[in-house]
């Protein structure tokens, strides 16, 4: 897979160990930034690279970096397409995957360390969504929530 990976200042020491790990696992990077530590830079925009790079089709999943992994996941779910969780545990980063088709991993660098961060990555990017009927049924729920709240019909 390919892979979409951003962070802000918090996110950023963390960073490197997880590009790190995704290629160890045979994947392709593309890297949204931060590419330096900037402590005033705005995890939105980091969000937002990743989710437009899932949106447009150049990535097929994402991971997001900030402080306490809330604020990025808030941001990218501002985006059609983008189903973005904030997971510091294996099962919800599988399980969000195979059940609800989350394709943005959303982590805080304060929160959790490198090496729950290896565990929870190699679940999210190890899952894949089942297509079960009644996960499906529900993905179909959500996407009608986002398409009439984009359409105005909420």
């Amino acid at each position: 897979m390919i892979i979409a990976i951003g962070c802000d200042h918090a996110g950023y020491p963390l960073k490197d160990h997880v590009v790190k790990l995704v290629k160890s696992l045979g994947h392709e990077i593309v890297d949204c930034g931060a590419y330096q530590l900037e402590p005033l830079d705005d995890y939105p925009d980091f969000a937002l690279a990743v989710a437009e790079a899932i949106r447009q089709k150049k990535v097929e999943r994402g991971i997001i970096v900030c402080g306490s992994g809330v604020g990025v996941s808030v941001a990218a779910n501002k985006v059609p397409g983008i189903r973005a969780a904030m997971c510091h545990d294996t099962f919800s980063a599988r399980q969000g995957v195979e059940d609800d088709s989350m394709n943005v991993l959303c982590l805080g660098g304060r929160v959790i360390g490198p090496e729950l961060v290896s565990d929870v990555v190699r679940s999210y990017l190890g899952a894949k969504f089942s297509g079960a009927e009644r996960h499906q049924r529900r993905l179909n729920k959500v996407l009608k929530i986002e398409a009439d709240a984009t359409t105005g019909k909420l």
